[in-house]
């Protein structure tokens, strides 16, 4: 058996989101392109966005998967979801962290008046406990 359809487009729409919604932030003058950057801190840029090609890709194969364990592939699926964002998110507890550069803090680095990176990360996150919550409540019935 496999997740049901609902999740399984949820699961994958949040897969294609986060690698090419990476890529798009991250490939630009506020990122990769920004000539202050050192060498390293873009390394660590490309080793992110990395990340979140294989995290997309196992995701992905997870929510296709047929299965006879259904909560493992649930577990897994969820958690190669999930695992960008909430590390997206928690990123800011380490010291000199900043949702943005103070030059590309103005008005359209914000949503209703909160960073544009926290919206984005809920959302994601909003998604992913949907598809989840529906395909366990399809396995318990």
């Amino acid at each position: 058996m496999r997740l049901p359809l609902i999740s399984r487009v949820v699961f994958y729409f949040v897969s294609v989101y986060l690698v090419v919604g990476a890529h798009v932030a991250d490939y630009s003058r506020t990122h990769l392109l920004d000539p202050r950057w050192p060498p390293h801190a873009k390394f660590h840029d490309g080793q992110t966005l990395m990340f979140s090609i294989f995290l997309g890709a196992l995701t992905i194969y997870f929510a296709s998967v047929r299965t006879q364990d259904k909560a493992l592939t649930l577990t897994a699926t969820t958690s190669f979801a999930a695992l960008y964002w909430v590390t997206q998110a928690l990123a800011i507890v380490y010291p000199g962290t900043a949702f943005m550069d103070p030059e590309f803090d103005g008005p359209s680095a914000y949503l209703l008046g909160i960073p544009a990176q926290v919206v984005v990360d809920v959302l994601a996150l909003s998604l992913i406990a949907f598809a989840t919550i529906y395909a366990a409540r399809k396995q318990s019935s």
